[in-house]
């Protein structure tokens, strides 16, 4: 079984030979539309990002000259992007030299519905509107959906995709930003719709959100995704994975925030984790190994009995 067919074959649940360490042989390509700035300015939305050294990923949103001022009136402030009016050639070159018999063919869609509420009108004024504006709200995440479908469209017609990666934080260590009610009512609806883009072209859904969400995973199964990432520890994950095996693929739990950032962590400390992880999550597939999220600590040590761990214990795992 070769490194891409063992993915496949843990994303779908078939028996996989090893849990793969990380989305082996598979490349991310990422479109020419810029949802989030590389440096400091303006996303293709007209969002302003600003750029500290320090913020993850570097560019982080600020508030100043929001683009939706008064919800009532967004249908004269929202302005959405033409995909057809980007140089989609680039990305096409891109894969000219790609064994596509080795490697999936991942696209990158960040800034989902409700990130991109937000970034649009501030935080704080788009959890109210969701509370006491519900129906505007609900109407405008509908044509940004539209525009989400047109860009995946694009983007897979341009090279050809096997997987989406979207992007769309829902969660605070805590619980999800609004009530799952809300999100149900807002979210879930204008979301199928992306996802049944994705499904009518028979893509692998790699839903991406930060934070507990445990208490609306039952509907991202229902809808169709394929695989979570990057799951965290705040979820009961071993919980999920024993009441939706077979459903949906899990990559990521192996705890960043606690043990593979620490600064006084030790091998052994990662390698207990990343048993534990995998005795939790691997059995019957749909396990992916990964971090919950990112690992700024690039101890040597650390990374070594990451890897060595994932190694030995998941392939012992299908093996017993």
């Amino acid at each position: 079984m070769t490194a891409k067919e063992n993915l496949i074959a843990a994303i779908k649940h078939k028996n996989p030979e090893w849990v793969p360490n990380g989305m082996e042989k598979s490349i991310r390509l990422y479109p020419p539309i810029l949802e989030r700035t590389l440096n400091e300015g303006k996303d293709v939305f007209g969002c302003e990002w600003a750029f500290a050294g320090e913020a993850e990923g570097g560019t982080y949103p600020t508030e100043k000259n929001l683009v939706i001022t008064d919800i009532t009136k967004w249908k004269e402030q929202l302005h959405i992007p033409d995909v057809n009016q980007f140089d989609w050639s680039y990305v096409r070159h891109q894969v000219e030299n790609i064994d596509r018999e080795e490697y999936v063919l991942e696209g990158f869609c960040e800034m989902g519905l409700f990130e991109r509420s937000y970034l649009l009108m501030g935080m704080d004024n788009a959890l109210v509107n969701y509370m006491l504006e519900p129906e505007l709200m609900y109407d405008m995440l509908s044509v940004l959906a539209d525009y989400k479908v047109d860009f995946i469209s694009k983007f897979d017609d341009e090279i050809g995709l096997d997987m989406i990666w979207y992007g769309d934080d829902w969660g605070t260590q805590r619980n999800l930003f609004v009530s799952p009610e809300i999100w149900r009512q807002i979210i879930r609806p204008n979301t199928r719709k992306i996802y049944d883009c994705m499904k009518e072209r028979h893509l692998i859904i790699n839903q991406h959100s930060c934070g507990k969400i445990d208490s609306i995973f039952g509907d991202l199964v229902e809808m169709g995704a394929d695989i979570w990432n990057l799951c965290q520890p705040c979820n009961d994950l071993a919980g999920l994975k024993k009441k939706y095996s077979g459903s949906i693929a899990f990559h990521g739990g192996i705890d960043s925030q606690f043990i593979l950032n620490n600064p006084d962590a030790t091998p052994e400390m990662v390698k207990k984790e990343v048993k534990k992880r995998i005795d939790e999550m691997g059995e019957g597939g749909g396990y992916i190994a990964g971090a919950s999220h990112m690992v700024p600590n690039h101890r040597p040590d650390i990374i070594n009995a990451y890897n060595e761990a994932v190694d030995e214990y998941g392939t012992a795992i299908y093996s017993k």
